[in-house]
């Protein structure tokens, strides 16, 4: 048997280092130096974010115990984790959608896949997933080379808005014309779309509000690669650049005399 290394640490030794670590943390920890220092540190960071009484949140009750530790003596750990909530609070709460009292005025487009649903049922996850990304993708590029700017994804459409109204009709053309090139595994998509002028309201980055709505509903109403417009869209059009079919229209939720349009860039002859 191999006698024990004379020169091994003892369980007593490892003690006696761990006593002298805690010592000198705890020294730190309240010198004035460091205590200086942390509460500088929490006077620089941005003050904590007031909540109404009754709706206490996780972070409050974190620094209501940070504060409760060593209370009864200075303690930089203490300042410094308070000064850590607040910079936490501040975050979360610059990042808390809000509503704005200016209502925005644009051009709300949304776009959808016809039977999308029943061919999802027979394809397979993967397919499902290619065809959803190259949709997106190709809707993105072309939305966002019009000047609009696309709020959101919906699974299988997509919401965006536009300050031109011509510039959002000329992007869903051309976004069903880029989704019918696309094929994945014998299935060609067919997109539709709708779109409605108005004043939503900006939530954080997204738009709330009837006229949201109202896109929503004339794009439920379009059919396979049509796009459709609502009054208040083809007030802001040029005639001249349009062929226009006004459509009948009949949707929960919306203005009985709302009149739908079905919209097709007109192309002169020298650019056929």
């Amino acid at each position: 048997m191999t006698p024990p290394r004379s020169d091994a640490p003892s369980d007593d030794d490892a003690s006696s280092s761990l006593h002298r670590a805690g010592d000198f943390l705890s020294r730190t920890d309240s010198s004035d130096a460091a205590v200086r220092a942390a509460r500088l540190a929490r006077r620089l960071a941005p003050p904590e974010t007031p909540v109404f009484p009754t709706a206490e949140r996780t972070s409050d009750r974190l620094a209501r115990l940070i504060g409760d530790t060593k209370a009864g003596r200075p303690s930089a750990t203490r300042e410094l984790g308070l000064a850590s909530v607040s910079l936490w609070q501040n975050l979360i709460e610059r990042r808390r959608p809000s509503i704005s009292d200016t209502p925005v005025p644009v051009t709300i487009l949304f776009t959808d896949l016809v039977s999308f649903s029943s061919w999802a049922l027979r394809a397979g996850d993967d397919q499902v997933l290619d065809l959803l990304k190259q949709v997106n993708d190709a809707c993105t590029r072309v939305i966002r080379s019009h000047g609009g700017h696309v709020v959101k994804t919906l699974g299988d459409g997509t919401m965006a808005v536009f300050v031109d109204a011509a510039q959002a009709v000329e992007a869903a053309n051309e976004c069903g014309e880029a989704v019918a090139a696309i094929t994945v595994n014998g299935h060609r998509p067919s997109l539709r779309a709708g779109m409605h002028t108005g004043e939503p309201r900006a939530v954080g980055d997204d738009f709330i509000g009837v006229d949201v709505n109202i896109a929503a509903r004339v794009c439920d109403a379009a059919g396979s690669g049509e796009v459709y417009v609502s009054d208040a869209t083809l007030a802001d059009l040029d005639s001249d650049r349009f062929v226009v079919k006004k459509r009948r229209f009949r949707a929960k939720g919306v203005p009985k005399e709302l009149t739908v349009y079905r919209v097709l860039p007109r192309y002169d002859s020298d650019d056929a």
